[in-house]
Parts: structure tokens; sequence; C-alpha cells
């Protein structure tokens, strides 16, 4: 197996949530044509993730959100980890997020074909193990322009 130097990762991830976090970043980027969550915070009990938005989501927007995490989550997706270099990312993967002294050698999460984003966080090794979605409320902010998505995971 080849080693590689990875930045350290000072967190304890609850893989189910941490995964199904990787799943909502990418569903709302094709439902609202945003960017990845700008705030996350993402626990066993209860997380929630930001996001800028153009409008606020309507009720059957919110469904929509809840309806597709638990249909990905049932496709049973396979979670898989790939090394490459700085140099060899995959057109769309941004390295914004990183440190500034991150590694060379990047780990990507790919979530069958529909995701895929530089992590070194625990994950699950299928969609069908991360549980049901539950939307547990949003928060629109006007002057923001921001939407909050509160959620748990069910196990």
């Amino acid at each position: 197996m080849n080693e590689y130097a990875l930045n350290e990762h000072n967190k304890d991830e609850f893989p189910p949530a941490h995964t199904a976090e990787h799943l909502l970043n990418q569903t709302m980027i094709r439902l609202f044509g945003c960017g990845r969550s700008y705030n996350a915070h993402v626990e066993r009990k209860k997380s929630k993730m930001s996001f800028h938005l153009d409008h606020k989501p309507s009720r059957q927007e919110e469904r929509e959100i809840e309806q597709r995490m638990n249909a990905l989550i049932d496709e049973d997706l396979p979670v898989t980890f790939e090394f490459v270099t700085r140099d060899s990312l995959p057109e769309g993967v941004e390295l914004s997020r990183l440190p500034e002294d991150a590694s060379e050698t990047i780990r990507l999460v790919r979530i069958g074909d529909y995701d895929v984003c530089p992590c070194i966080g625990k994950h699950v090794r299928s969609t069908s193990q991360i549980g049901r979605f539950e939307l547990l409320g949003t928060n629109w902010d006007e002057l923001e322009r921001s939407f909050r998505v509160r959620f748990k995971i069910v196990g």
C-alpha cells in the first residue's frame, strides 16, 4: 500500500453525517446552482450547513432537498478515495478551502458519480450506510442571502 503524506486531521467525524454532508453539498449545487456550504457544523445528533443562494427556497424546494437526499442514500452509491497531486485534479475540484500548508498529494472522496471533493475525514463505505436524512428545519437570512439547513441522520 502506498503511504501518502497528508495533513493532520483534528476532527473525529461521525461518518454517516459527514458523508451526508458531501451529498447535501452536491444536492444544493445541483438544485440551486450555488457553491458548497460556507459554514458547516456536522455532528452525530444534529447538523447545520449554510449556503449562499439567490432566493429563499420554497417549501416544495425544501421537500425536494430531503427527497433527493434519501433517494441518493437508497441508491447505495459507493464511497471511494483516490490520491492525486495538485496538478492532476479532476475538472471542477476546488482547493480553495484547503489550508495554506496543504500537502502536494490530495485525497479525493468520490460518492458514485455524484460528488467528488478533497477531504481527509471519515466516511461510510456506501450511502446506504448513512441512514435516513431528516430535515429538521431551515432559516433564511434575506440580508446575507443565506440559507441554513438543519438536519439529523436517523440510523
